[in-house]
């Protein structure tokens, strides 16, 4: 069953962010637009590409008013000590969070049983708390920021223009489509 067009769940964790340890919760993503970004694990191999990847484009998720969470199930503690450690993790400005139990793993279907991990999950969450978007990769395939970005624009476009939708490849600016009768068999 997917996840699309439901509510989050409830959460409640410890955070590691700017230096300090903060609690997030489900209700710290309501309100503006966020990305929950599952990875596997702090010091591995794919997981510090992509969450600088993501940290060198965080300028531009704040400038569509998206904030991310990065998620996997070390400790805050294991985030800090991660952050201290790598060059690449240090230039991390969003809450790296803890999911040591496993439930915000849970919660969003992500989460490896039989190794105690999350897969890579990427989830778009707009200002309600409603999953717009879900992307599941292999934990050997790296996700890309710029696509994400492009995603979202699609998302807060659609969320900002009922009964239009963003065809493949949109970009922001491009034409979009009006669903319609008349439409049928003519894309």
């Amino acid at each position: 069953m997917s996840l699309v067009n439901s509510t989050i769940k409830p959460f409640k964790t410890t955070a590691f962010h700017n230096g300090k340890f903060i609690e997030v919760t489900d209700a710290s993503l309501k309100g503006k637009w966020s990305v929950v970004f599952f990875y596997p694990a702090d010091f591995t191999f794919v997981c510090p590409t992509e969450l600088g990847d993501l940290a060198d484009n965080y300028a531009e998720f704040q400038k569509l008013g998206v904030e991310i969470y990065s998620v996997s199930t070390d400790t805050h503690f294991t985030h800090k000590a991660w952050h201290d450690g790598s060059d690449t993790i240090r230039k991390i400005q969003y809450p790296m969070l803890g999911d040591a139990t496993g439930t915000i793993s849970r919660n969003f279907d992500v989460m490896i049983e039989a190794d105690g991990l999350a897969e890579r999950g990427t989830f778009v969450i707009d200002p309600d708390g409603v999953i717009q978007l879900v992307e599941i990769s292999a934990g050997g395939v790296g996700r890309d920021a710029s696509e994400l970005l492009r995603k979202i624009k699609a998302a807060q476009y659609v969320a900002a223009h009922p009964g239009e939708v963003c065809p493949a490849k949109w970009k922001e600016g491009e034409a979009t489509l009006a669903p319609s009768l008349d439409l049928v068999g003519k894309i």
